[in-house]
């Protein structure tokens, strides 16, 4: 499998369906561990700490990263970081967490819909990559 960075850099946006809509359709399966009406978060499938949980919006909107953020998303984004905050209360990651978004090749993005990394259960260290 290639590396994270080596998928980033082959990764470009585009309307066909990422992966993360297909998990959206439950076309493929995930480990769920929070869901409402306009977010999903879903343990990661290569985690890189040992809570590692991706957070969605259900709707793309034109949202494909955070560099393509416009006003109307204004709700969706602070959904997806307080929602960041309930998973984190819910993994039991009182010490403290991180929480990443990556946005465009240089920023090591592999899939182009927002998504929101939460990541906990070690120590972070900084500067991070």
């Amino acid at each position: 499998m290639a590396s994270e960075k080596e998928a980033a850099l082959a990764a470009a946006p585009s309307d066909a369906p990422t992966i993360f809509d297909k998990i959206i359709k439950k076309e493929i399966p995930a480990n769920v561990v929070y869901e409402d009406d306009t977010v999903l978060a879903f343990r990661d499938i290569a985690p890189q700490a040992p809570t590692h949980i991706l957070i969605i919006p259900k709707v793309k909107d034109g949202l494909t990263g955070l560099s393509k953020a416009e006003e109307r998303h204004f709700e969706i984004l602070g959904r997806l970081l307080y929602t960041a905050k309930l998973v984190a209360e819910q993994e039991g990651l009182e010490d403290g967490f991180r929480v990443v978004i990556n946005d465009g090749p240089q920023g090591c993005q592999s899939v182009y819909h927002i998504h929101v990394h939460l990541l906990g259960g070690r120590q972070m260290n900084w500067p991070p990559g």
